[in-house]
């Protein structure tokens, strides 16, 4: 398949990473399952079926994403279009209702990965288990790949990740410099009204002053999700949960996806071929955006990243 390139209407990372929400299609009808965690939580996930024996895609969403994000969308409809099955699971408290827990996810939250995949591969009965993350998503999949090195295999054929912030603390300093504040603004936004309805439920769970006063990522997670889910901080947090120390890990067939304009993720962040294993596979096109990939003449579409992920797992892994 031919690698990515940016239209000549849409210049720049920031645009093509904000356009996809202007032309996004309407979210096509899918079943959705509760599961009960094993700590007595719950997630929701969000399936579209097809007939029996066809291939499964999970696809992890992003920070504060969900079945309804765009990338999620244009995912479901390719998978429709190819009578493929998709899930996709919604991390704690992503899914439209409060979890019952403390704990919400983070980037590292590789065990709930684990225990995700596990379950699905375990009611697929034989049939092939396909594993995608995008943004936050993907860091935590790869992470888990690596992790997990030769043992993946049993669980999937391979794996992708989609700008995945895979150094957590050039993404976040990054995200916190001038045009890019409005992205951490928006998940602030809701980070914070998610939080504070939490430590109603939990009071004491962190500061809340700090919680409320924070202006950027590093300062959230540093009064938040660090100490929510066991971190000393953000720098401990942003250092143990990135996905780049642990490309070099994995054993199942992987493909790395990010672009050299993407907002999130400076590109002298970005790993090379050295800092891989020979399973992973790099594509750093120039273009894309975060998340963005629209192709096509103006107004574009989103085809291009669901037919990246189905072309990987048909025709690149065995």
């Amino acid at each position: 398949m031919k690698p990515y390139r940016a239209p000549g209407w849409l210049p720049g990372g920031q645009a093509q990473t904000l356009w996809p929400l202007l032309i996004k299609a309407p979210p096509l009808p899918l079943r959705r399952e509760r599961w009960d965690t094993p700590d007595g939580d719950f997630i929701d996930v969000d399936h579209l079926d097809a007939p029996a024996g066809a291939p499964l895609l999970v696809l992890f969403h992003g920070l504060e994403g969900s079945a309804r994000s765009h990338y999620a969308i244009s995912t479901a409809h390719a998978c429709k279009r190819q009578g493929w099955r998709l899930a996709i699971p919604h991390f704690r408290g992503c899914s439209g209702e409060l979890n019952r827990r403390p704990r919400a996810y983070h980037s590292g939250d590789s065990d709930e990965i684990d225990w995700i995949l596990r379950r699905l591969q375990q009611a697929n009965v034989g049939q092939r288990l396909h594993a995608a993350g995008i943004s936050l998503g993907g860091n935590a999949l790869l992470k888990w790949a690596g992790e997990r090195a030769e043992a993946a295999a049993d669980v999937v054929t391979g794996v992708v990740g989609i700008c995945a912030p895979l150094d957590l603390a050039a993404c976040g300093h990054h995200l916190a410099r001038g045009f890019n504040r409005l992205y951490t603004r928006h998940f602030l936004d809701t980070l914070k009204v998610r939080s504070a309805a939490r430590l109603r439920h939990f009071p004491g769970l962190f500061d809340e002053t700090r919680m409320r006063r924070a202006r950027n990522l590093w300062e959230f997670d540093d009064a938040v999700t660090g100490p929510v889910h066991g971190f000393a901080g953000a720098d401990d947090y942003w250092s143990r949960s990135s996905a780049k120390p642990w490309l070099k890990a994995i054993t199942v067939p992987a493909l790395v996806v990010n672009p050299r304009n993407d907002p999130f993720l400076p590109a002298f962040a970005l790993p090379g071929v050295g800092e891989t294993s020979p399973s992973v596979r790099l594509e750093q096109p120039a273009g894309g955006g975060h998340v963005g990939f629209v192709s096509g003449p103006f107004p574009g579409n989103l085809d291009w990243l669901p037919q990246r992920l189905l072309h990987f797992f048909l025709y690149e892994t065995p």
